[in-house]
């Protein structure tokens, strides 16, 4: 069992300058912590994103850390020239030192892709051939390649990443189809879903890896991603959560609500109440948080366990306590209970 963490970059009330020195305490407090990954979500004009430009914050990310490996969750493939986004890959991964992890998507908010002038209803076939084009690029020494969107012919390639023959490839997955492709292709993912959800999701992607003779017991990271909050006593945490999430849920809800629309892919809970009922989000003791997340990885089956410690006004200490309280009593426990 390895953890993670995913970051919205929500913006708060701090100044922006001062958001951005206090999210790479946190990023910093993940590596002392022993984190796998740092996954960060892309974003266009709404404040539930703070790094629209995700390669130039992961640049940041890598000169204030040593161990933990990071990416964008997802780079939206659409909004991205290849030949561009090929070079940033390669640039990160080797400023890392081979810790790069891209995760890849076409986005999950029509009105943003809209903002760049996108056609959504062209945005799958789109991905599809950047993703193609980009892992080709990023293996050859001479880009060719004739698409529906793209042309290219006896491009250099200057750049090789770090990591061969790439850096791992991660999805946000939310269908049962798409998990067991993410399998096929061998790629790690991540989903939002409930456990008995992430159950099936689980199942379809054994199965995709499983059809390309993958091993089981070697299987790519699949893993569920949840909001976490930890303090010494269950009614802190709960303050805290319960205070932080509406101002999350204001700006995840921003662009809709401005455009009059709703979510693609369904309302989110509009209490932390509600989140936790739902079974996406735990506020509480070590020792509550522990017990409860241990009953969903037994629900899920996932190997990869992501938390959200960062989000609303979520003060700069009241994350930390929630980073070290789960690094130093419920990591250990999880671990405890696989073995």
């Amino acid at each position: 069992m390895e953890f993670g963490v995913f970051d919205h970059l929500d913006r708060s009330d701090r100044p922006l300058a001062d958001f951005y020195e206090e999210r790479l305490k946190l990023v910093e407090a993940y590596d002392r912590a022993g984190f796998y990954g740092y996954h960060v979500a892309e974003h266009h004009s709404t404040p539930l994103g703070m790094a629209p430009s995700p390669g130039i914050y992961l640049a940041a990310v890598a000169r204030v850390t040593r161990r933990l490996r990071f990416g964008p969750l997802v780079y939206l493939l659409p909004l991205y020239h290849p030949l561009r986004l090929i070079e940033e890959i390669c640039m990160l991964d080797h400023l890392s030192r081979g810790r790069l992890q891209v995760g890849v998507g076409r986005g999950i908010s029509p009105i943003e892709s809209g903002l760049y002038g996108q056609n959504p209803a062209e945005s799958p076939r789109k991905f599809a051939e950047a993703l193609e084009l980009i892992l080709k690029g990023l293996t050859s020494r001479t880009l060719d390649f004739t698409g529906e969107f793209y042309r290219f012919d006896k491009v250099p390639m200057e750049l090789a990443p770090l990591q061969k023959p790439h850096p791992p490839i991660w999805l946000g997955v939310h269908s049962p189809d798409s998990a067991e492709h993410a399998g096929r292709r061998g790629f790690n993912l991540i989903s939002l879903d409930k456990a008995g959800d992430m159950r099936v999701l689980v199942e379809r992607y054994r199965a995709g890896w499983q059809a390309r003779g993958g091993d089981t017991s070697a299987m790519p990271k699949v893993g569920m991603s949840r909001f976490i909050v930890i303090a010494p006593t269950e009614q802190e945490a709960a303050s805290a959560a319960r205070r932080a999430y509406p101002r999350w849920y204001a700006s995840f809800n921003h662009l809709y609500r401005l455009h009059g629309r709703g979510p693609v892919l369904g309302e989110r809970p509009a209490t932390f109440d509600a989140v936790r009922e739902a079974g996406v989000g735990i506020a509480g003791t070590p020792a509550m948080v522990a017990a409860w997340l241990s009953a969903q990885l037994v629900e899920s089956g996932v190997n990869y366990l992501v938390g959200q410690f960062a989000f609303g006004d979520l003060s700069l200490a009241e994350s930390l306590q929630s980073i070290e309280l789960y690094s130093r009593h419920v990591m250990p426990a999880l671990r405890a209970t696989e073995n």
